[in-house]
Order: structure tokens, then C-alpha cells, then sequence
């Protein structure tokens, strides 16, 4: 357990990338159209992807807020603004290994689908958080907490259910960073909480009435419900992401019982 916020992030400084030169030179390429890729699963890592691209926007967003200006969190997106675009850029690579479609400018093509009404109303909502400045950094952690173990889960369920043994190998990779992110995230959230009655009740309302999935919003309803149904479809996939993600956040300080993101879930994997 950290005490403080420059312990977490000096942990995170210490973590070493799971992307390396290295790991991208054992990634056997050549062996991706070896294995099948069932077709449901094609629409999937596109959206994962083009997802992992939006993370810039993101950055610019937290950047208009008073969290993007503490010095703890902005070191610590400096490094996963990076780290988040490669996981889309070695995706894009499997991609087009696999004889899918893609181009060179695929970051600047996701980026421009991004519809107007996302751009307006997350500008608004960021400086609608000057509202109570710092205070709202404890909701953002717990926001970027859910928002990584939902990645993380998902990128575990594509590649026990692909079956596709190079997609598998580059998934844990990625999954590795994924989940140093989580513990980044979840760590802050938990200090922040901790300090603050007001930063949790905050937080608790904010995410039970306003959270949606990573994606809403940039990506069509269709595709985020479409990538859900897939991943987490059913009552068994609804109940490993309940206990996955659901539950680990409800031991955060004030979270005991929130079913919000399992219930929003459900309703496109049921």
C-alpha cells in the first residue's frame, strides 16, 4: 500500500515497458494468416485500436482540468499517452498482417470519425470540473480506474476466446502495461478517497450517474454495444466482468455495493 501519490508514481516510473524493441522482433508476423480469426471478433480490434489512438484526446481533455495539472498525474500521463498509442500502433500491425484493412494515417482517419457532439460536450464537462477544482481528481481516478480494468478484462477475454496464438502473445503484452496503468490509477483513486468524505460522495454520484464505457461517445452506440455482446456476452461473461471489475472497485473507499458499471454492461451482453 502507498502513503503518498510521488510513491505511486515513483513505482510506476520503475515499471519497465513490456513493448520493447525486443518483443516487437519475437512477434512472429509471419505466422499470423497460419491461424484463423473468427470474423466476429475483426470489428473488436478495430474498435480496441482506434481506442487506444484516442488517448491524445483524452490527454488534452484531462489537460483543460485542474487533475491534468497536478504534477504527479501529468508526469504519469506524459508516459501513458505514449504507451497507449503504441498498444493501437502494434494492433494496426496485426491488422494488416492478417490481410485487413488498414492505412498509414489510421490514427488521423479514427481521430476525424470522432463526432462533434463528443468534442463540445467533453470540452464542457472538463471546464464544468473547474466547479470544484482539485476536488474532482479523486472522480477522475476512479474513472480511469474502471475505464483500464474494463481494457484489461477485455483484452484478456479476446484472446481466450480468438484462439489466435500471435494475437494472444502481442494481447499479454499489452495487458502487461494495461494493467501496471490499473494499479497507477487505482492506487491515486484510493488515496484521494480516503482523504475526503466530499471527494467520495462525489466520485460515488458522478460514476453511478454519468459512467459509460471507454469508447461511448467517440465510437457509435452500436459498436460499443457490439464489442460488449462479444466480449462479455451473457451471464457468464456479465458475471467475470462484475467480479473483475465491478467488485474491485466496489473495495475502493466509498464504493461498497455500486453495481452502475455491471448493470450498463449487462445491458448489451444480455
Amino acid at each position: 500500500m502507498f502513503e503518498t501519490e510521488s510513491e505511486v508514481l515513483d513505482w510506476y516510473e520503475r515499471q519497465p515497458r513490456a513493448l520493447t524493441k525486443e518483443f516487437y522482433d519475437s512477434i512472429p508476423w509471419g505466422e499470423v494468416r497460419e491461424h484463423p480469426l473468427d470474423p466476429r471478433f475483426i470489428p473488436v480490434l478495430y474498435y480496441m485500436r482506434d481506442v487506444e489512438s484516442y488517448t491524445a484526446v483524452y490527454y488534452e481533455e484531462m489537460l483543460r482540468t485542474s487533475t491534468g495539472r497536478d504534477p504527479v498525474i501529468r508526469r504519469f500521463m506524459d508516459r501513458w499517452g505514449v504507451e497507449e498509442l503504441e498498444h493501437g500502433e502494434v494492433i494496426n500491425r496485426f491488422l494488416a498482417e492478417a490481410g485487413l484493412e488498414t492505412t498509414a494515417d489510421w490514427v488521423r482517419r479514427a481521430r476525424a470519425a470522432i463526432p462533434l457532439r463528443y468534442t463540445v460536450e467533453n470540452y464542457v464537462s472538463s471546464l464544468l470540473t473547474h466547479l470544484v477544482g482539485d476536488r474532482f481528481a479523486g472522480t477522475h481516478m476512479v474513472w480511469g480506474t474502471i475505464n483500464e480494468m474494463t481494457t484489461l478484462q477485455a483484452y484478456r477475454r479476446m484472446w481466450k476466446l480468438a484462439g489466435h496464438p500471435v494475437l494472444e502473445k502481442i494481447l499479454r503484452a499489452v495487458a502487461r502495461e494495461e494493467s501496471i496503468h490499473v494499479k497507477f490509477y487505482l492506487s491515486v483513486a484510493r488515496l484521494r478517497l480516503e482523504r475526503s468524505k466530499f471527494d467520495r460522495s462525489l466520485a460515488r454520484r458522478v460514476i453511478r450517474a454519468y459512467w459509460t464505457p471507454v469508447g461511448s461517445g467517440a465510437k457509435p452506440p452500436r459498436d460499443v454495444n457490439y464489442v460488449i455482446a462479444t466480449l462479455f456476452g451473457g451471464s457468464e461473461g456479465v458475471g467475470f466482468f462484475d467480479e473483475q471489475v465491478s467488485q474491485r472497485v466496489g473495495r475502493l473507499p466509498g464504493f461498497a455495493g455500486l453495481d452502475a458499471m455491471t448493470r450498463r454492461i449487462a445491458e448489451a451482453a444480455l
